[in-house]
């Protein structure tokens, strides 16, 4: 039996334990998968642990996706670009590589009806996700990104980082408690843990003021997947806009993750309703 597993802290409303056991079972793999709670200070003991204990591959989740990047041998573009990983396949001669699936994930959780080409973008946090948000959103053609964070000074590396890969976007940085007109922007998609079930999930990282001066057409989209309907997201729905939650984007980010270890391809429905028969 293959060992896989998830690394983050905290990890208590985890789902990717249901996702990804139900993607072995629809390709007919026997796998284990486990939810591995590993601190900032036990990082480098549970790298070793996988290596020791057989494990196969890993994926990773926050806080560790950006450090990640110190421990492996090689990375596939998107890690590379995003200095971001969130699933590491282990060689059988113990090297490991890391990928980064949450961009393709987030790509794909975005309806094939919605043209960005040229638009507008709000992006809050300066996390992991929010650099596979970035590189999800050149991807389809963004022309401008409004990059909100709790400190403008903490983030400037992030930003200058973001700036010396995608030259052909203009970003400029918000703090995030100051937001109150959101007018030029076409979609505002939210990478921060606030509004997670477990943590904040009574709390929005925008207030329903600031979001209503969003255009008529925007589309809210938030990563969060527990709960699946956010504050955010319900006041974006009050508010008439189009949403897109963090389901979709989980469920194709492991897919992803899978086709990274086996070559094959699990079914993305049969992970989905697992998903959302243990929310």
């Amino acid at each position: 039996m293959e060992k896989f597993g998830l690394i983050g802290y905290p990890l208590g409303h985890s789902m990717s334990a249901v996702i990804h056991r139900a993607g072995f079972k629809s390709i007919g793999i026997n796998a284990s998968y486990e939810i591995l709670e590993t601190s900032p200070e036990n990082l480098i003991e549970r790298i070793k642990s996988f290596k020791r204990d057989g494990y196969s591959g890993f994926n990773v989740t926050i806080p560790h996706k950006v450090p990640l990047a110190l421990f492996v041998d090689d990375v596939d573009r998107y890690a590379d670009i995003t200095g971001a990983i969130n699933t590491v396949k282990i060689n059988p001669d113990k090297t490991m590589k890391g990928y980064n699936t949450d961009v393709a994930g987030f790509k794909k959780a975005i309806p094939e009806t919605i043209d960005l080409t040229g638009k507008t973008a709000a992006i809050l946090g300066t996390g992991g996700a929010s650099r596979a948000a970035v590189m999800g959103l050149a991807d389809k053609g963004i022309k401008e990104i409004g990059i909100y964070t709790r400190s403008i000074p903490n983030a400037m590396d992030y930003m200058a980082y973001v700036r010396r890969k995608f030259p052909a976007i203009t970003f400029n940085s918000y703090q995030i408690d100051r937001v109150r007109d959101l007018s030029k922007y076409d979609i505002l998609v939210n990478t921060t843990p606030i509004g997670m079930l477990g943590k904040s999930a009574d709390m929005t990282p925008v207030e329903k003021p600031a979001l209503s001066t969003l255009p008529n057409n925007a589309i809210v989209y938030d990563i969060i997947y527990n709960p699946k309907k956010t504050v955010l997201l319900k006041n974006a729905e009050e508010l008439g806009y189009q949403t897109i939650n963090g389901v979709d984007m989980l469920v194709y980010q492991a897919v992803s993750a899978q086709e990274i270890w086996f070559g094959k391809t699990p079914s993305f429905s049969d992970m989905k309703i697992a998903l959302l028969e243990n929310l």
